[in-house]
């Protein structure tokens, strides 16, 4: 079994509170020691000098597109790449994530059946870098007309609850964990559409029933009021935007705050605002609709975090203008727009992060007993999030107590 001793650190335990000075013990996956202002035993260790730096856990994606093509790595300018390419190209964001201390990603959906869950298959044996993951099949957006947001056109849907249920059914038995409905429309691609419901109730219903009978978690694309109340109604454990959540919804949220979490998808959003097109491209309406999206988000999520909801981090990355790798970008945006502090926006994609990822007592915190997914961290992200949008800032990378990226001279 190998070891390791972090010693000269102060731990970012994922709670919120602030950094303390302490030493940490690893062996085999595990944290086994954390002590406060003292000594663990150094016996058959690899000792690591922080040399001041901060030891926090391993950030979350909450909302992972890993088959979105662009990355900070190559820019691809649509949603569309050949088989070979798209599976190759997610592999390598599986790995760019880990690079910028994501050890941990729960999907959004995927731009084929069975990339992601092949995917986990070779990073869980080894096989190649990436984050820990719980994968996803294909987004399912029903049979329309000029469909928004079909990833591709790589599964053929039909209406109606028994198609609902033969799509979570089948996505189940390839393996996928999550699967990702779009309950609502997108207004950035379509004016208006946001408040519009793509599913019937009975539909909904079938997707909970189904899922609940396959054992699979189910997550909803929802704008409108409607569309999360529908959600939360037949068991959709994750839900993402939210934006237009009104009274009723918010307090069926809260009720189920102990089962839910909603990630608002910031990322996505700042950058529409921030994108500068080539003339010949308008994206006036987009820009339009994320901000009156940013202007419904900042009072949206200091009501869910006062009735108690569980609120993440994860952006949407992977579009051309909002890469992947720039993932932690996420938690700057939740101090500049939301009244996060850093702490608690650490926590969020930390202690949360392992809660959402179904690891609540084993991920997310520096504490004995849970898994060595750790970074240390040159500086503090407690006084600065921001530090952590630059990869070098991160001295060590560490997921399942082996290094991804070693400290360098610090042994």
């Amino acid at each position: 079994m190998s070891a390791t001793v972090f010693t000269g650190v102060r731990v970012f335990d994922g709670s919120g509170t602030p950094p303390f000075p302490a030493e940490v013990r690893v062996e085999g996956e595990r944290i086994v020691q954390v002590a406060r202002e003292a000594a663990v035993p150094r016996e058959g260790a690899r000792i690591v000098d922080g040399r001041g730096g901060v030891l926090m856990p391993g950030l979350v994606e909450a909302h992972a597109h890993l088959s979105w093509p662009t990355s900070v790595e190559r820019f691809v300018p649509g949603m569309s790449l050949p088989e070979q390419d798209l599976v190759l190209n997610t592999a390598r964001n599986a790995r760019i994530l880990l690079d910028h201390g994501f050890t941990s990603a729960y999907s959004a959906g995927a731009l084929d059946r069975t990339v992601e869950i092949t995917l986990k298959a070779a990073i869980d044996a080894g096989g190649m870098p990436g984050p820990r993951l719980v994968p996803s099949s294909v987004e399912r957006e029903p049979p329309i007309e000029s469909a928004m947001m079909d990833p591709g056109k790589v599964d053929e849907h039909g209406r109606g609850p028994e198609a609902v249920r033969a799509f979570v059914k089948g996505c189940a038995a390839l393996g996928a964990k999550s699967l990702k409905f779009l309950l609502s429309g997108e207004s950035a691609l379509k004016p208006g559409a946001s408040m519009e419901l793509l599913y019937t109730e009975d539909e909904a219903r079938a997707a909970g029933e189904q899922a609940r009978e396959s054992d699979v978690w189910l997550t909803a694309h929802a704008h409108a009021a409607e569309a999360v109340k529908m959600g939360l109604r037949h068991g959709f454990r994750v839900l993402y935007h939210c934006t237009y959540a009104d009274e009723e919804a918010l307090d069926m949220m809260e009720a189920r705050k102990d089962e839910i979490f909603v990630a608002p998808t910031l990322g996505i959003v700042q950058a529409t605002l921030d994108a500068v097109p080539p003339p010949h491209f308008d994206v006036r309406h987009m820009k339009e609709d994320a901000a009156i999206v940013l202007e419904r988000q900042r009072r949206l999520v200091p009501e869910l975090r006062r009735r108690g909801v569980r609120v993440l981090p994860g952006g949407d990355y992977g579009f051309p203008f909002n890469p992947n790798g720039r993932n932690a970008r996420d938690l700057e945006l939740f101090v500049r727009h939301l009244g996060y502090t850093p702490a608690e926006a650490l926590s969020a994609a930390t202690m949360l992060g392992g809660q959402i990822m179904g690891l609540d007592g084993e991920l997310g915190m520096v504490r004995k007993g849970f898994l060595a997914d750790l970074l240390l961290v040159d500086g503090d992200p407690c006084q600065d999030v921001a530090i952590l949008q630059d990869k070098s800032r991160l001295s060590a990378i560490m997921k399942d107590g082996r290094f991804h990226k070693s400290p360098e001279g610090r042994q």
